[in-house]
């Protein structure tokens, strides 16, 4: 899939948008768009960014002691 940045918007802001998420998903995402991460913290309006599929990140079970 395939996005273009807005004005301000930032590779991580993009990733929470799509995903949900950012843990692992902007280090693919760096990984298919190659040059991405020499454009800046802030991405220029109108870049394109490609969004690989993820898959969806495992949930650990919680335990509470009080219950």
């Amino acid at each position: 899939m395939r996005v273009i940045a807005s004005q301000g918007d930032t590779l991580d802001a993009l990733c929470y948008r799509r995903y949900g998420r950012t843990e692992g998903v902007v280090e693919a995402v760096l990984a298919v768009n190659p040059g991405l991460a020499e454009l800046g913290a802030v991405l220029p309006h109108g870049t394109a960014v490609e969004l690989p599929v993820v898959e969806s990140s495992t949930t650990s079970e919680t335990v509470n002691l009080w219950d």
